[in-house]
């Protein structure tokens, strides 16, 4: 069956019904967390897991970076790198995730090693970094497009977990608030370059299929800590385990 060739605005359209479907907003975990019904084991697993994604991204846009024709996108995927990663003006996205491990009791050279976390999660992120690096660059953006449904999951996050852990505090929640207005700025580049490279029915339904990839990854992992951390005798050998 052959697919029709879409507007830009169909394509981004159909974009936008794969995050409402697939984005990890709809994870049991995340419903579980914004309702207050994880235990502070399991938001330290996940805050532990996750730091080798965050840790990931500058890695995934280095390599896009080093793809980019142009100097607008260049000076575009560079300022991401350096949101994550920080300068000598400021401290990055990585450093304030580590800020939140460390408020939940996580030593920093632990949660640096990796060595806890569960091995769908390095498995993981190492697809997708793979993905990026082996992909065409329209496919590798397009994978990025997660960021147009963050916003909502930060919102949502931030709210719930305020609201619901007396562990947690506005303070050590200090990586979500720059992300609220950069993920929308990175998004709205990437879904501009996608909706101008996709020129051919095939090259729109490839640009689908990464953003399903990319969900499929942020979904996996939450499915591996929702298994893991449920039952004790879940847990794989040298996996993080709560006190």
């Amino acid at each position: 069956m052959n697919n029709p060739f879409m507007t830009p605005d169909e394509l981004e359209q159909a974009l936008r019904k794969i995050g409402a479907e697939r984005y990890h907003r709809n994870h049991p975990f995340h419903h579980a967390m914004t309702d207050g019904k994880l235990t502070k084991g399991q938001i330290q697993a996940w805050a532990l897991n996750r730091y080798c994604y965050q840790a990931a991204i500058p890695i995934k846009d280095a390599y896009i970076l080093a793809r980019m024709p142009t100097i607008e996108g260049r000076k575009e995927w560079r300022r991401r790198i350096v949101d994550h990663d920080g300068d000598e003006k400021s401290a990055g996205g990585i450093e304030r995730w580590l800020k939140l491990t460390t408020s939940l009791g996580l030593e920093r050279e632990y949660v640096i090693s990796m060595e806890g976390a569960l091995p769908i999660t390095r498995f993981s992120v190492e697809s997708y970094i793979n993905y990026v690096r082996e992909k065409p660059l329209l496919l590798a953006i397009a994978s990025s497009l997660t960021e147009l449904f963050s916003p909502d999951i930060i919102s949502s996050r931030v709210e719930g977990m305020l609201k619901h852990y007396d562990f947690i505090t506005q303070e050590s929640l200090a990586y979500f608030t720059p992300r609220l207005t950069q993920a929308p700025k990175d998004s709205a580049f990437a879904l501009d370059y996608v909706k101008k490279h996709a020129i051919t029915a095939d090259q729109q339904q490839a640009v689908l299929s990464a953003l399903r990839f990319k969900c499929d990854v942020l979904w996996s992992m939450l499915d591996a800590l929702d298994y893991s951390y449920s039952t004790p005798s879940h847990l794989p050998p040298g996996a993080f385990v709560p006190r």
